[in-house]
């Protein structure tokens, strides 16, 4: 055990997935010395009993120049130009083109214009080392060169392929020839989402189908130093720490042990315009059907407050409401909501939520497969269209990874209130109809057993460190 790891821990969500999971403690044991190059404050950590070969040091932020962010967005554009018969890459394309002509919005069009005619994967290649050369002189950029040289790492592994203000670590870690590797974050990412932040040395991902979608995004990557792992994302629900008894769960949210319940879990404010009209359609069902003794809890996404719903909590005051446990951690970030990190009690909460519910109702979220891990029927909800007047969620269905779950058969999909009704009564009169298909889904988007996983990544950093 003479090896030694760096593990940039990159927001909230990556905090939760490889810091209150079971990773730590597996890397802490097969590691002589594990540093954390935190995206997030140090105090973030301070809930925390961590190994003692486990160091946290906290980054700066960076900011990009105006020619960084240049050519990073021409190199976003190349990447969607080369992809765009998919229709979830094709949609970011189209939605990110600028309807003004600010100076802003002018360069943007140029990239555009430029990526047009050069989006070759040369092209985008050339784009990124035009990025990294814009950038090497910066300060934070000589910071984290030093930060390596310090520590001197193994490998460094980033539990996030994304974020840009991250890009500099990846150039200063192949400055010193430092392996890098990456966990690709979620299951949209690849066939929906712009470029990476960078190339890594190798990846791990959820599953067989995932590692097939690297290998045609990224053609230059090499098959050997791409490993199927599941994810850690779900790992929690696993862990005997984070059990709640039902009877806290209710007692918690002043639910009624006499009824069923139905969990409806909010999208971002973003993409989740429709869901007080969701929402409000459940309880209709509910009204319509007394004798079957129903009630709803709403999870609102991590990402925000909760606060676009206070008309319908006033509508509807028999609504119970989790607002996720998460708090903002740093206000003066380029993505204020990656610093929203949770608390452990927010883990406890939702996985209780998960097994003691009856059904979930979302627009086509990861929740989802978050329920059918609990082997819970799961109804999307996606009431907008091209001529309704509504937001458009139903565009979403034309995405890469929902029509593997519309093929599926393992979620009922609810186009209109008559829709979710009947869907409704399907889920609570008949759970079991769809079972097979959701046990078929999570294999084909988690390729490994739940227990384990942060045993299996490690195993393999290990190897390639």
């Amino acid at each position: 055990m003479t090896k030694k790891i760096g593990i940039v821990i990159t927001d909230g969500v990556g905090y939760r997935n490889f810091v209150l999971s079971d990773f730590l403690n597996q890397v802490s044991g097969a590691y002589k010395k594990v540093v954390i190059y935190s995206g997030l404050p140090l105090e973030s950590y301070n809930a925390l009993e961590l190994p003692e070969n486990i160091e946290i040091k906290e980054l700066d932020i960076f900011i990009e120049s105006k020619s960084t962010w240049f050519y990073r967005k021409l190199k976003e554009v190349g990447h969607m130009m080369l992809h765009k018969g998919y229709y979830g890459i094709n949609n970011n394309l189209k939605r990110g083109y600028p309807k003004n002509n600010k100076k802003r919005s002018l360069l943007i069009k140029l990239a555009y214009k430029i990526a047009y005619f050069y989006h070759s994967e040369k092209a985008i290649n050339l784009y990124e080392r035009m990025q990294f050369r814009s950038f090497k002189k910066e300060a934070v950029t000589q910071q984290y060169l030093h930060l390596l040289q310090e520590d001197k790492p193994s490998i460094l592994f980033f539990t996030h392929q994304r974020p840009p203000y991250l890009a500099p670590l990846v150039f200063c870690a192949n400055q010193l020839s430092i392996k890098t590797s990456s966990f690709i974050f979620s299951w949209d990412n690849l066939a929906s989402k712009g470029r990476m932040m960078a190339r890594f040395d190798s990846y791990l991902v959820w599953s067989d189908l995932m590692k097939k979608e690297l290998i045609h995004f990224y053609p230059n990557t090499e098959k050997d130093f791409i490993k199927v792992i599941g994810t850690p994302q779900f790992e929690p629900y696993v862990m005997e720490q984070y059990k709640l008894d039902k009877a806290l769960l209710y007692a918690k949210f002043n639910l009624d042990d006499s009824k069923r319940l139905i969990c409806y879990s909010c999208a971002d404010a973003g993409i989740g315009a429709n869901d007080s009209l969701h929402i409000t359609s459940v309880m209709n069902y509910i009204y319509n059907h007394p004798e079957l003794r129903l009630q709803l809890l709403v999870r609102t996404s991590p990402a925000e407050d909760g606060l676009r719903f206070e008309p319908i909590k006033n509508k509807f005051p028999e609504i119970k409401w989790n607002i996720p446990k998460w708090t903002l951690a740093r206000h003066n970030h380029v993505e204020s909501w990656s610093q929203r990190i949770p608390l452990i009690e927010d883990v406890k909460d939702l996985r209780a939520i998960l097994e003691f519910s009856d059904l979930n109702v979302n627009m086509c979220s990861t929740m989802g497969l978050d329920f059918m891990l609990f082997d819970k029927p799961v109804i999307y909800t996606v009431f907008g269209n091209e001529n309704n007047g509504l937001y458009n969620d139903q565009l979403f269905l034309n995405y890469v990874h929902l029509q593997y779950v519309i093929d599926s058969k393992a979620v009922a999909i609810a186009k209109d209130e008559t829709d979710l009704h009947n869907y409704l009564t399907e889920a609570l009169e008949q759970p079991e109809l769809r079972k097979n298909y959701r046990a078929s889904l999570i294999s084909l988007e988690i390729s490994k057993a739940l227990k384990g996983t942060s045993k299996r990544m490690t195993e393999i950093l290990l190897e390639w460190s």
